[in-house]
């Protein structure tokens, strides 16, 4: 079953076309991951999808429910993580999950122990009887999860989840997402590309509005991501001499330098295997470190967004 569909969508602001004719469609119970730079749609995407904003042309669709037209439909088969949750802040965290819980028309019974069970995931739970107003930006994060999660939502969709926390923080709360999977469908925007690479399927990039290309992410590494060799040398200044030969190889694409590391990216990788230590040997380099570098989601999303392709 398709969780999420989105067909020809645009939207604009005034002269400011911040989605164009957008296609999209997300399967059932995959983790999601939406990227792309500052400005690319993400948020309005995001926006329309929850629906807190109208298209101006174009359809979006949640588990079959239009998002333009179902809005109570919507509500209660959604979970949405803004990238600045707002909340009551006089009130507590079991007082605020308490009075969500029943907005959905969840018993009493259960209100307690999905509360519980929910502070408890995202570390809250020692903190469950103070003022919300007295929380970090890291602690409301975690409490917008929790928040959005109150209802068992069939799809739940999160700006920038981990944006506010710090690096124990960034494990938990993606370790809570990576267990949703198969249960929950999530749909992540984020500018961590580490993160999407350590818990996403399936990774679309959007750039000025348009989806740039959407697919598994490993095919996504193994089809788009270049080769790359990384070495390290004791004499910065005869690296990079060294560096400024390797560059004009037909065999080439770019060379890197940063201190005393050349990063060479290469179209054929193994002719570069032989040919590239076989050059610094030659070259008298005192080598410290020669390696064959794993492709990084990092590498694709630069590449693809620079080019335009898809």
């Amino acid at each position: 079953m398709t969780a999420i569909q989105v067909e020809s969508l645009t939207k604009n602001y005034g002269a400011v076309r911040a989605l164009d004719r957008l296609n999209l469609t997300v399967e059932t119970g995959v983790v999601f991951g939406f990227l792309g730079p500052n400005g690319a749609g993400k948020t309005t995407a995001i926006r329309i999808l929850t629906g807190l904003a109208r298209p101006t042309s174009g359809r979006a669709a949640v588990v079959g429910v239009d998002t333009a037209a179902d809005g109570r439909v919507l509500s209660h088969t959604i979970g949405h993580l803004p990238e600045e949750p707002a909340f009551y802040p006089w009130l507590t965290p079991l007082e605020f999950l308490d009075y969500l819980g029943r907005l959905y028309g969840i018993s009493t019974a259960e209100r307690r122990a999905r509360t519980r069970e929910l502070l408890e995931q995202v570390g809250l739970y020692e903190s469950r009887k103070r003022r919300i107003g007295g929380f970090s930006r890291g602690m409301r994060q975690r409490l917008g999860l929790a928040a959005a999660l109150i209802h068992r939502p069939s799809v739940l969709f999160l700006d920038e989840p981990v944006s506010a926390l710090d690096p124990a923080g960034r494990r938990d709360v993606l370790e809570l997402i990576d267990n949703l999977r198969g249960r929950c469908t999530v749909f992540m925007s984020t500018h961590i590309l580490a993160d999407v690479e350590r818990i996403c399927d399936v990774v679309g990039i959007i750039h000025r509005g348009r989806l740039v290309v959407q697919s598994p992410r490993e095919s996504l590494l193994a089809h788009y991501a270049a080769p790359v060799f990384e070495l390290e040398a004791i004499e910065g200044e005869s690296l990079s001499c060294w560096a400024d030969s390797v560059r004009e190889a037909d065999w080439v694409t770019a060379v890197s330098l940063e201190s005393e590391t050349a990063r060479v990216t290469v179209k054929d990788v193994n002719f570069a295997r032989r040919e590239l230590l076989t050059s610094a040997v030659t070259s008298n380099l005192a080598l410290t470190r020669f390696e064959e570098v794993k492709p990084s989601l990092e590498d694709v999303f630069l590449r693809l967004v620079k080019e335009g392709v898809s």
